[in-house]
Parts: structure tokens; sequence; C-alpha cells
């Protein structure tokens, strides 16, 4: 708006008379006292109930309640990982970063991300999955359940049997039909039948190995590792002290030595005791994940349109 040059000045800028200003000084200070007091209500859990807000709750953001042991957890990690104290502006900032959580939360919801973000569905049924089965792990079980389950799952505790095994292993050059090396096991299991040692016919006859057997006792699948299955199943027919016929397999022909066996044994309750307890808590928890999705299931409308194989 344009003015008129003789506009006076005190009409362009009036001052307020004096009750004019007391009116106004008395309406700023109760605005900060009003906003001051429903600050304070929430951060302060101490403080009294703020209206509309349920007396568990620190605030509320669209509706959803922010629980006020959530904000005590937080405060106290932050307790934990700060030297100083915990004072109005430290809570402030907890109770900031809790509202700010929800309302990202609250508007990748309403962004549809639950439904077209693979993360975001990884991470909703993973939070949920451990919800579920924590609650079924924290049930300490008696020792008469570890025992009657130790009983009746006796199988899978057992330790399975251990050998220690040497061989000479003749090389197949890529592209050969392997007879060279065939011939040389045959050689080298005549002299070991006559009377050689092992180690005097592995140096004579035998070829070089990258990853040597170690000199102890093996499980069955370790050894697998090193001989492939075919050797494997030879070393199983055999009884310590003796050795196997020559054996081809992918890398090879071997000729194997049983050296020493532990057979396969079901240890003491007391040893594995631990590991009976943990099998058990790791069992209970896959139970409830189980019911809670078969109860999932059964209460929800579920339609396949994928026709069934014939």
């Amino acid at each position: 708006m344009t003015l008129d040059a003789n506009t006076n000045q005190d009409e362009r800028n009036p001052i307020p008379s004096g009750a004019e200003r007391r009116a106004l000084w008395l309406l700023g200070l109760g605005a900060a006292a009003g906003l001051f007091m429903a600050t304070y209500g929430i951060v302060d859990p101490s403080g009294g109930p703020n209206p509309g807000i349920p007396p568990d709750a620190v605030a509320t953001v669209n509706g959803e309640v922010l629980r006020r042991d959530a904000f005590e957890r937080l405060l106290a990690g932050f307790a934990s990982d700060s030297r100083n104290p915990i004072d109005d502006d430290v809570r402030r900032h907890v109770l900031n970063r809790m509202i700010e959580e929800e309302l990202l939360v609250q508007r990748a919801l309403g962004l549809g991300l639950a439904e077209v973000d693979r993360r975001v569905r990884a991470n909703l049924t993973s939070s949920l999955i451990d919800s579920v089965v924590s609650g079924a792990e924290e049930r300490e079980p008696s020792p008469e359940e570890l025992r009657r389950f130790y009983s009746e799952e006796a199988a899978f505790f057992v330790q399975p049997g251990r050998y220690r095994v040497d061989q000479i292993l003749f090389r197949i050059p890529y592209g050969d039909e392997g007879n060279s090396a065939l011939q040389r096991a045959e050689e080298a299991s005549a002299a070991l039948k006559a009377g050689e040692s092992f180690a005097q016919v592995a140096v004579r006859l035998g070829d070089d190995q990258i990853s040597p057997l170690p000199d102890t006792l093996l499980p069955a699948m370790k050894l697998r590792e090193y001989v492939g299955p075919t050797a494997l199943e030879a070393v199983l027919e055999l009884e310590a002290g003796e050795f196997s016929p020559p054996v081809r397999s992918g890398t090879g022909v071997h000729l194997l030595r049983l050296l020493d066996i532990k057979q396969a044994f079901s240890p003491p309750f007391e040893e594995i005791e631990t590991q009976i307890r943990r099998e058990y808590i790791r069992r209970a928890g896959d139970r409830a994940l189980r019911n809670y999705l078969d109860q999932l299931r059964e209460d929800s409308d579920v339609v396949i349109a994928l026709p069934a194989r014939q």
C-alpha cells in the first residue's frame, strides 16, 4: 500500500499505549508458559499427564503412541554410551529421534514400501520371526526335560566316527586315459603286499600331493574333502591297518591305508549338556514359529491360483 506523503508518522507506526503494552506482554507470557508446559510434559516423564496422551506415553504421532518404556530404554542406552549426565536437552534429543523415526515409518507404510520393497518386507518378516522365536526360547527347560529330550533324540547327538588315513596318489595328466597311473598303482599295491613299507612305496612310485592328508583323526565328511566320495567309500570298508585296492577318482588313482579309527559313540549326558540345552531351545523356537505360521494361515483367507502339478 502506498502512503500519502502527508500521512502522520504516528499513524504509520502506531505506538501502543501503556494498557495495550501490558496486554501484549501478558499474552506473550501466557503463550510462552503454555508452550513450556506442553514441552516439559512430554519431555519429562515425571510431569503430569497431557490431555489426549495416555499415561504410559511420552508422545503421540498421528495418533500412534510412543511408549514411555521405549523412551526410558533409549535414555538408558544413551546414558551407558555417554559420560555426560542426562539433562533436558538429551531427553528432548532422544524424544525427537523417536518422533522422527515414527514419522519415517508411517511415511514408508503410506508409500506402500511394505508391499513393494523387498528389503522392507524382509526386515518386517525377520523382526516378527525374531519376536515369535525369542518368546519361546526365553523359557528355561528343566533337567528332566533335557534328559528326556536327549533320550528321544539320541541319534542326533551321536558323535560320528573318525578316521586317520594316509594315501599314495598317482596323478592322471589332463587328457590322459589314466592307464599309466593305474599300472603304477597296481605295482605299488603288489609291493605293499610283498612287505615294502608304505612310505618307501610312496616315494618310489607315488606323486606329490597338493593337499596331503593331515596325520590326525578326521570325520568322514572332512576326509571326503581330501580324497573325494569314491575313495571315502573305500576307506569305510577297511579295518585298521589295511590298505585299499587302487581306487580311481577325479584327481587320479589312490592307494589308501587306514591307520586308526574311532567308532561313532553316544557321549554321556553330562559331557554335552550345554549342547543338548542349546538344541532343545532352538527346536522350541522352531516349533513356536511353525505353530504361529500355521495359525496365521488358518485364520487367513489364502487362495492359490497356481495349478497343482500333475
